[in-house]
């Protein structure tokens, strides 16, 4: 299992540095000036310069990048439009974001689990049927478009929740849990869908294993069966696809929070991004990348301890 660690960190430490490469190369390259855009289309050359030269904007790539990297474990970007460290305003919209995934995500698990080992076990029967619809119509569901429907319907008609804002930990707990459900909801419900559907093929590939005849041919009670020896090993495809998820759910949280007017993440790097905010840009995106790289290196170790196969390969 050591050495399984090791093989596993290794490649997450060079999958880091890739991405920091790839993130920062690609804001690099993107057409606009931060400086033109802080300054007006007014400002004078010399003006542009000065300012380009005290932003670093006017030095090469290479250097530009190490002065990044750097600033990375020193806190030392700062945003050019807040004038505030990055990993404060990261810290502070995470609050937002992180709460609202974890939200979603436990909603789809808790959701998706049951739904498809009941679908498998009532394979081509009326529930299964059932089940399978409704993933359907949640895969086929653009995410926006559902949390504008949730808007109005349990907003706008029933009145049971805010159609948007937020109002603050500090400020009222109470209201901004109420105010992360429907957001969290919508971006739910298509996770649900998508792990409903994994989780029945999984299970319907582990119920014909020759194991599990013989856990039923020793009289086990089928509970025991479906739970202890199905379920298990059933779960690990679903826990590979549940980190893959997360970066699917992240980048969902732009378009959400953005819908529910949500000072998260989401909202932060899509106002950056008009802005031309650079270091917001960068780190937010970095951030991400690295929150989905070291969710999957969690997931492979998990798959490895529920699984010696895994490991063996």
């Amino acid at each position: 299992m050591l050495q399984y660690l090791i093989k596993k960190l290794i490649i997450l430490l060079i999958l880091l540095f890739l991405v920091s490469i790839a993130v920062f190369a690609v804001l690099f390259l993107l057409p606009g000036d931060p400086a033109q855009i802080m300054l007006g289309i007014n400002a004078t050359p010399e003006t542009l310069a000065n300012l380009r030269a005290e932003l670093g904007l006017d030095r090469p790539f290479y250097v530009q990048y190490g002065q990044w990297i750097g600033n990375l474990f020193t806190g030392g970007n700062r945003s050019i439009n807040y004038d505030i460290p990055v990993y404060d305003l990261i810290a502070s919209r995470l609050m937002v974001t992180g709460p609202m995934a974890l939200m979603a995500m436990l909603f789809a698990v808790a959701v998706s689990i049951p739904l498809g080992v009941y679908a498998a076990r009532h394979q081509n029967r009326p529930g299964d049927f059932l089940v399978m619809g409704f993933t359907q119509l949640g895969l086929a569901t653009p995410e926006f478009w559902l949390g504008i429907l949730l808007i109005l319907l349990l907003s706008v008609k029933f009145g049971l929740f805010s159609a948007g804002g937020f109002p603050g930990w500090s400020t009222d707990w109470t209201g901004s849990v109420k105010a992360l459900l429907l957001p969290a909801l919508a971006l739910g419900l298509i996770r649900a869908s998508i792990l409903t559907r994994l989780t029945r093929s999984s299970m319907l590939d582990v119920l014909g294993e020759d194991y599990v005849r013989t856990a039923r041919a020793k009289g086990l009670k089928e509970r025991v069966v479906i739970y202890g020896h199905g379920l298990r090993n059933g779960l690990i495809p679903v826990l590979t696809i549940l980190g893959l998820q997360l970066g699917q759910l992240l980048a969902g949280a732009i378009i959400i929070e953005n819908v529910y007017h949500l000072p998260g993440l989401g909202r932060l790097v899509f106002q950056a991004i008009g802005q031309r905010d650079l270091p917001v840009v960068r780190d937010i995106v970095l951030f991400l990348a690295a929150a989905v790289v070291v969710v999957n290196f969690i997931v492979d170790l998990v798959n490895g301890a529920i699984d010696p196969r895994v490991r063996a390969e």
